[in-house]
């Protein structure tokens, strides 16, 4: 039953996408797609949040539709098929669970999880350390950047922040108020950033950038 509706679904993508399809859809590239998968996956972790799971089915529904837009655009590219990208998530699957498909043990999550950060840790050293920050995303929310930059560069010895006043006057506002002060402080500053004509959002994504370049040379 889930193949034969999966078949109709990539059909389906096909014939929007058909000379004589939908206009909209035939006009639609990765680029002007890809702000809808991004929007996309945030209204299922909304859903999510909302605990509404016919809200959460329908969004999933619409995530998915992403993928086969993408695969049928790579298709008529003769990049990939939508077959390639399940391969390639099922095989990614086996890789990362070693402790059920292999030889490996693992007793909890916590244990899965420090194997997979060993294994990937292991492929960024192959790579050389400032991959671990090159891989990070540029086109993630800043703040998520920060955050996904900063633990990175922790990690491959590049750079923890301990000696930055900005680092300590956050370390005072977590030990003095916890996570409630540290929202509020970042509230703050937006406000306080917008109210002077400064986008926070973009000001953080340029930090972020020149972080990253620093490192890596990589100017994204």
């Amino acid at each position: 039953m889930t193949h034969a509706r999966l078949d109709h679904l990539l059909d389906l993508m096909e014939r929007l996408r058909a000379p004589d399809g939908c206009p909209w859809d035939r006009e639609q590239s990765f680029q002007t797609i890809a702000p809808y998968t991004i929007e996309e996956a945030y209204e299922v972790d909304d859903a999510i949040r909302r605990e509404n799971w016919s809200d959460l089915r329908d969004e999933l529904g619409d995530l998915l539709l992403q993928v086969v837009f993408h695969a049928q655009i790579a298709r008529e590219a003769k990049l990939f098929e939508f077959a390639d990208v399940v391969a390639a998530l099922c095989e990614k699957l086996v890789r990362r669970h070693p402790h059920v498909f292999g030889e490996a043990t693992a007793a909890d999550a916590d244990e899965v999880l420090a194997q997979w950060e060993r294994h990937k840790e292991a492929e960024r050293a192959k790579r050389g350390a400032a991959s671990a920050l090159a891989e990070v995303p540029a086109a993630l929310p800043a703040l998520l950047r920060a955050a996904k930059l900063a633990k990175r560069a922790a990690r491959a010895g590049l750079d923890d922040g301990s000696g930055d006043a900005l680092a300590r006057s956050v370390d005072e506002a977590l030990a003095s108020g916890g996570p409630e002060r540290l929202g509020a402080f970042l509230f703050a500053l937006a406000a306080r950033a917008g109210a002077r004509g400064v986008e926070a959002e973009n000001a953080l994504r340029e930090a972020c950038a020149r972080f990253a370049s620093e490192r890596t040379g990589d100017t994204r």
